[in-house]
């Protein structure tokens, strides 16, 4: 524990001018007492670490000092290519490694490039959850990741549709959707692959020897097939609306964007009043109600005659409260 505070110490002071002890203390979450005898334990060790008293005073490195101990560790590389993605790199529990990566790389650049980690994170930030939503981390992610990054097969039990179920699975790959865990993975018995979420897994044991990975498996391919196929397959009525104009711009923004897209594509000319005529497939009447009625008087429904008599209704109940 103290050889890799003392390595990081080093790291930092390597990547930058000077540190403060009170600086140093912060980066490394101990005391400035500890700072201090740290310090002299590397002086004792033979790295130049010279301290600057005074108000201005702090630590620095000394003699054009450069440590050897910037190879990256595979974790520490593999952490580095998410670094953009820190609340993921939380929920993992990697960010020890990408902080440790991002000073190996910052120690290794000229003293000119040092700054390219903060300027980059100064404009480019990724927030992943919806709006609106409290993300919640699944309390097995950390376990779920570490059987992923080393290819570990893994024993889960899971919360289904028929209530509890125990898998084998081979966990290839974890995507975030929305603030939304999934763990991609292959069934060994049918070599099938298919998507769990992860707060729904009730116990993960990991196995002690890895599975063959197939390399040709592409994961940003696979779940953007699945997640086409997870839209299309929630489908499974079809509604006759007139759209207006504006009701042709908005339609993709309140129910899915590619059947949308799809159903506007096939539509006829519109009519000489502006208005389209579109046979939309929809998860069902109840939920097509409530997507429709975001589009207000800028959609008419046609058919089903059920779903019609409801936004008949819906105008009828607004009449009253409106007193037209």
């Amino acid at each position: 524990m103290r050889a890799a505070r003392l390595i990081k110490m080093v790291l930092l002071l390597q990547s930058r001018p000077s540190m403060t002890a009170a600086e140093l203390a912060r980066e490394l979450e101990v005391s400035e007492r500890t700072v201090t005898r740290d310090a002299q334990a590397l002086s004792e060790a033979g790295v130049p670490v010279y301290a600057d008293r005074g108000r201005a005073g702090g630590y620095r490195l000394i003699g054009g000092y450069r440590t050897r101990l910037t190879g990256l560790a595979r974790g520490e590389a593999e952490a580095l290519f998410l670094s953009g993605v820190p609340g993921a790199l939380r929920e993992m529990g990697l960010e020890d490694a990408a902080s440790a990566a991002r000073l190996k790389v910052s120690a290794a650049l000229l003293p000119s490039l040092r700054d390219a980690s903060r300027t980059a994170a100064q404009r480019f930030h990724l927030d992943a959850p919806n709006w609106f939503t409290e993300p919640k981390t699944p309390e097995l992610l950390p376990a779920v990741a570490d059987a992923v990054w080393d290819d570990r097969p893994v024993t889960a039990r899971y919360r289904g549709r028929e209530g509890e179920v125990e898998r084998e699975l081979e966990p290839y790959g974890l995507v975030l959707k929305a603030g939304v865990w999934y763990l991609c993975a292959r069934v060994p018995d049918s070599g099938s692959y298919r998507v769990y979420r992860i707060d729904r897994f009730r116990a993960v044991t990991a196995g002690e020897a890895r599975f063959e990975r197939d390399e040709e498996f592409d994961l940003p391919g696979f779940w953007e097939a699945q997640a086409e196929r997870f839209a299309r397959s929630i489908l499974h009525a079809e509604v006759v609306v007139r759209l207006s104009p504006d009701g042709v711009r908005r339609l993709p923004h309140v129910v899915d964007p590619a059947s949308a897209r799809e159903a506007l594509a096939a539509a006829e000319a519109a009519h000489g009043d502006g208005w389209l005529t579109v046979t939309l497939p929809v998860e069902s009447e109840q939920v097509a109600h409530s997507q429709l009625a975001a589009l207000g008087p800028e959609v008419e429904v046609l058919a089903p005659e059920s779903l019609r008599a409801r936004f008949a209704e819906d105008a009828r109940r607004l009449g009253r409260l409106y007193g037209t």
